[in-house]
């Protein structure tokens, strides 16, 4: 039986309930939406405890996801679930990209790390991606305003995975008056210098390395400076893409260090990019946004 604030949330003119289970003490919700931004349907899964089923302003974490990713993954595989109920934590876990439909065509790319799956979380400004891939604006202003007017949402704190570490240090280092805490798991961490990075740029904003730069986490750190008294990033050792060079993870220490921003970087021996590497730390990342949200 849900209770009255689930039901009124089902009929919300914004948003399309696509399911809702009940776990631990809390409900995991599915929501669909037309967004002006992308101009296609999107979707995320939010995750609220009992606290925020009953009207309670809590807490919440927006995460991003990894290339190829869509808020399945986390929501499946992380087990995030008992640790927000056990805090009163919202999570919340938007699409990585617009994707096509019967009624949207999108553009893609054969290559895995560029196009539908890869939206990097940037605005793209050369056709044909700019129509449609403007995950910026989509996450930092239309979600974000959607999340506050329809949840009992107190303050959001950002994080994400491998492409979406690069995201959530990005966006909460870009608009820090959005965001009360940062942290990122196997993050990528100077895109502009990356393989994967350096072929979605080159599509998504041709040329203009100053473009790249404004969508280079380690760059923006560099140049905002300190806006969080701690941020957590967690970095697998024995992860494949960090010996590749795709994360870049020194590019991170040294723009943290250069613009005076506490880091607490932890390399966990054994571990891989995997979800079972999240699966080992998304606790610990949750603890750390619920207790920057209690000095907020």
């Amino acid at each position: 039986m849900q209770n009255s604030y689930s039901h009124s949330l089902s009929t919300n003119k914004q948003l399309t309930q696509k399911s809702v289970n009940r776990c631990f003490n809390g409900e995991q919700h599915y929501y669909s939406h037309e967004s002006t931004s992308t101009k296609t349907s999107m979707t995320f899964s939010i995750y609220l405890p009992d606290e925020a089923l009953a009207g309670r302003r809590c807490p919440a974490i927006l995460y991003l996801s990894g290339l190829t990713c869509n808020a399945d993954n986390v929501t499946h595989k992380a087990h995030f679930q008992q640790k927000c109920s056990e805090l009163g934590m919202i999570f919340i876990a938007p699409d990585t990209s617009p994707r096509s439909s019967e009624d949207s065509d999108v553009p893609n790319d054969d290559r895995y790390f560029v196009g539908q799956g890869a939206s990097y979380y940037v605005d793209a400004t050369q056709a044909p991606w700019s129509d449609n891939f403007n995950m910026q604006s989509y996450i930092v202003d239309e979600l974000y305003d959607l999340l506050r007017s329809e949840f009992p949402i107190h303050s959001i704190g950002v994080t994400g995975h491998s492409m979406g570490g690069h995201g959530a240090l990005l966006l909460g280092f870009k608009f820090p008056s959005k965001f009360v805490s940062v942290s990122a798991l196997s993050p990528v961490c100077a895109a502009s210098e990356s393989a994967w990075g350096q072929a979605a740029y080159t599509e998504y904003f041709g040329d203009d390395k100053s473009l790249w730069a404004q969508a280079d986490a380690s760059q923006m750190i560099e140049k905002v400076g300190q806006q969080y008294s701690s941020i957590l990033v967690d970095q697998g050792a024995a992860d494949n893409f960090l010996a590749e060079g795709q994360l870049q993870t020194s590019k991170l220490q040294d723009a943290c260090a250069k613009a005076e921003q506490p880091l607490t970087l932890r390399y966990q021996a054994g571990h891989d990019h995997s979800y079972y590497f999240i699966q080992t730390v998304i606790n610990d990342h949750i603890e750390h946004h619920w207790h920057m949200a209690q000095m907020s």
